[in-house]
């Protein structure tokens, strides 16, 4: 392997790979030796890190066909670098921090083989520490270290038992909801008389029907794409997927259900549908979990990621009497700037992004969806007690008339040079723009505040974590702001030859 280009296996704080054949154009790079590989590259960086010669090590997957070989190939390489390997099998990427931290023998680190949303080709691997999620640097250094190719004989072979920790992450929820419903007749099962339909986009989530709402009394009878299946076949699994909300909306709907609750593949985020129909995802479910937080923690802050609405933001500041923090794009980089919050005495319990990762304080920071979708099935039970409904909690919440994404891309090699100089010759111009005021809350890209004279809206233009793409988010709170923000856009955007605009006259929202 000396001519394998190890660094194109990151992405951010995560590996990712072409896993299987099967898609034009996408060659693959992440084989059982390469995945074999990474797994002994992170016993070396383990061992180094906690002083252990000695390691415990968690493996766990979500449903992509390519995830059983990986799965075999990684505990194979680990016990023979003297590791003793507990096989977790489907898995979500939650539970596997959790084994480092939540069982009595704790793992000293955790491998979770996911890509995420990504095509059914695609796969990859999160790494944990009792401490968390490695980090962006922790990642290149690995890479650099499967690319030296660490010789780890074990002076004694190590061992591999498969486990069956998903049923105790089930039980830790379960136990949840029936101390924070406290519900007074029949406390073992508060969600009885109440249908919920979980839909797992054949994914890994299916074990939060049967293993948490069902043994709580829950009718789960119309939930659907619960069992595992790597081809996807039914709907993307994708809590910002149109049509995998669209879906589990129809579902909802048509089941008279209480709730409904979509998970993504590897069940780190999730969204949801109300009783009527409502999809409450993106600002919608930061809102109804930031009331359920600040009604816990009054005055602490919200930190979410760069996207989020004015609405939101005077949601958060003004009606529920927190404070909201707008930060970068990339689950890490909010999480971790709520910790930053809390170690300079800034009290903060949420951190959450548009996408759906929600991590609370309470649950260490964790982005989990199966814990997001537990307070707020307790915030509903509650609120049923009461006669109310959950959706009552965002009655207050601002709409605006139109929102949408656009995405630019960019056509030239030196793409985020180029991505930044249009992103700054955009600040300059707002500078000097009457009607345009760049928001001084920003950390990423350019935010754009319109009004007089011009219609209120505004658009924020960033560079993408990853691609070659500049993201072009806008929101009017008026009619005619979109079609007059666009056709200003349009004009700017026409002069840079490496980047292909026409997206803009699609829009569709």
């Amino acid at each position: 392997m000396s001519n394998f280009n190890w660094k194109a296996l990151q992405n951010g704080s995560d590996i990712r790979g072409v896993a299987l054949e099967g898609v034009s154009g996408e060659n693959v790079n992440l084989t059982p030796d390469t995945v074999a590989r990474l797994g002994e590259a992170f016993v070396a960086w383990l061992q180094k890190r906690s002083n252990k010669t000695k390691l415990r090590l968690a493996v766990g997957m979500d449903s992509r066909l390519s995830g059983p070989d990986l799965r075999a190939a990684l505990c194979r390489q680990l016990s023979r670098c003297g590791a003793e390997v507990l096989d977790c099998g489907l898995a979500s990427t939650p539970a596997m921090f959790m084994t480092t931290i939540g069982t009595e023998e704790p793992a000293d680190g955790a491998l979770m083989l996911t890509a995420s949303h990504l095509p059914f080709n695609r796969n990859g691997i999160k790494f944990f520490t009792p401490e968390g999620g490695l980090e962006k640097k922790d990642i290149s250094d690995l890479l650099a270290l499967a690319e030296e190719g660490p010789e780890l004989p074990a002076s004694k072979a190590g061992s591999i038992k498969e486990v069956d920790f998903m049923s105790t992450y089930a039980a830790h929820f379960v136990e949840l909801i029936r101390e924070g419903v406290k519900h007074p007749t029949h406390y073992n099962e508060p969600l009885k008389g109440i249908k919920i339909v979980v839909d797992a986009g054949n994914g890994a989530g299916g074990f939060y029907a049967s293993k948490v709402l069902a043994p709580l009394g829950a009718d789960v009878s119309a939930s659907q794409f619960l069992e595992p299946d790597g081809r996807f076949p039914n709907h993307v699994p994708n809590p910002e997927d149109e049509l995998a909300m669209a879906s589990v909306v129809r579902q909802v709907k048509n089941n008279g259900a209480d709730l409904g609750i979509i998970f993504d593949t590897d069940v780190d985020r999730a969204a949801l549908v109300a009783e009527n129909g409502q999809a409450i995802n993106r600002n919608e479910l930061i809102a109804l979990i930031s009331a359920v937080v600040l009604d816990e923690h009054p005055g602490s802050t919200v930190v979410t990621d760069s996207v989020t609405s004015n609405g939101l933001s005077w949601f958060i500041n003004q009606h529920l009497k927190g404070r909201h923090h707008r930060y970068q794009r990339g689950y890490k980089n909010v999480i971790n700037e709520a910790k930053r919050l809390n170690d300079k005495g800034e009290e903060c319990w949420l951190a959450i992004e548009t996408s759906g990762h929600a991590a609370l304080r309470e649950n260490h920071f964790l982005d989990d969806g199966a814990f997001l979708a537990t307070k707020l099935v307790i915030s509903m039970a509650r609120a049923r007690q009461q006669g109310k409904k959950l959706t009552d909690l965002l009655t207050h919440l601002p709409q605006p008339l139109q929102s949408c994404e656009v995405r630019l891309t960019i056509k030239t090699s030196d793409f985020k040079d180029y991505g930044e100089k249009i992103i700054t010759d955009l600040g300059i111009l707002a500078g000097n723009r009457h009607g345009w005021d760049i928001a001084p809350d920003n950390y990423e890209g350019v935010r754009i505040q319109c009004g007089p004279p011009l219609k209120k809206g505004w658009f924020l233009l960033r560079m993408s974590l990853h691609d070659p793409v500049l993201p072009l988010n806008l929101e009017a709170e008026e009619a005619g702001a979109l079609d007059e923000m666009l056709s200003l856009l349009r004009t700017f955007f026409s002069v840079y030859e490496h980047l292909d605009s026409s997206a803009i006259d699609h829009v569709n929202c």
